[in-house]
């Protein structure tokens, strides 16, 4: 599934001429309700090792490791590294998923009420799976989530899908399975690049286990005009949506990782931060991701997502 660079770009400089108004369309969208429970919302800053076993059972895919290398502890937008960040994609992971400890950044249930984000126009429903990538390149991510009610309690049984671009800022577009493309704009999502046409990468659906948890591997997205680095994510309870909304991540982090990381560098700073977002606010830190750095050089994002 390998994609020729000049094609690819030539496409996406397309896609970024009619992004605004197709993300001003989204925005009009109503909104449903979130809560967000548990912990500040900003960056973590702490290394981890993350080498526990998950207790929902989902192990690391492993295989050939990146470019990780042992090196002195340095700030990288805000997280603590003591590895260089791992390339290669989730092959190169190797550590485990983390233990439900993971969620318990406080000893008390937090919950401010706080206003869903628009679904989006490159959404289609997916399949079930632990690891979104189908093989693309990147920064190897665990993206851990938990479902609890307002009480904290953890929710089994729902169902949490995720979906996000490539490390060129491009969605993937195969909806010939799919059931529910209506609001999929193909143009805009893929810029008709054949290999996202036939592609279904970085999407997935999982099953909350009986601590509320779901683990994807994946990696970390790119960026495309106009819009922070996101990550959506869907909660469904018996084919009844309970919230659709986005999880971004510090703008730290991002200008960090675009700048350093051999997969990103080469196109830099995203265009836009968090004040300018078409979405977020500078001010949205519930709708950060916590970020740790693990011993394999692979990233781990988690967040909490809360319920009534």
């Amino acid at each position: 599934m390998d994609r020729q660079p000049p094609v690819k770009l030539n496409h996406t400089v397309q896609r970024r001429r009619v992004i605004r108004s197709l993300l001003g369309a989204a925005l009009a969208t109503p909104v449903l309700g979130l809560i967000g429970c548990g912990g500040s919302g900003t960056t973590a800053t702490s290394a981890a090792s993350s080498s526990s076993s998950s207790s929902s059972g989902t192990g690391s895919s492993a295989g050939s490791s990146g470019s990780s290398s042992s090196g002195s502890s340095t700030a990288n937008g805000g997280v603590t590294t003591t590895t260089d960040w791992a390339t290669g994609g989730t092959s190169s992971i190797t550590e485990n998923f983390p233990d439900d400890s993971l969620f318990e950044s406080s000893s008390t249930c937090s919950v401010e009420l706080t206003e869903a984000l628009t679904e989006g126009p490159c959404y289609f429903d997916s399949e079930y799976r632990d690891d979104i990538s189908e093989g693309q390149t990147g920064l190897p991510m665990m993206l851990c989530l938990q479902l609890v009610d307002a009480n904290c309690n953890p929710l089994s049984g729902y169902e949490i899908e995720v979906w996000h671009c490539d490390v060129e800022g491009i969605y993937s577009g195969d909806t010939s399975d799919s059931s529910d493309a209506n609001g999929f704009s193909s143009g805009f999502c893929t810029g008709n690049d054949q290999a996202a046409l036939a592609a279904k990468w970085f999407r997935g659906i999982k099953v909350t286990d009986s601590a509320g948890r779901v683990d994807f591997a994946s990696c970390f997205p790119g960026w495309y005009s106009s819009r922070v680095i996101h990550i959506h994510f869907r909660v469904k309870n018996n084919n009844n949506d309970e919230v659709i909304s986005q999880f971004a991540f510090s703008d730290e982090f991002v200008d960090a990782i675009c700048t350093s990381h051999s997969d990103y560098a080469a196109r830099g700073e995203p265009d836009t931060h968090l004040s300018g977002d078409t979405v977020f606010r500078s001010s949205d830190d519930d709708y950060l991701f916590d970020l740790q750095q693990n011993a394999d050089g692979s990233l781990l994002a988690y967040k909490r997502i809360i319920i009534s």
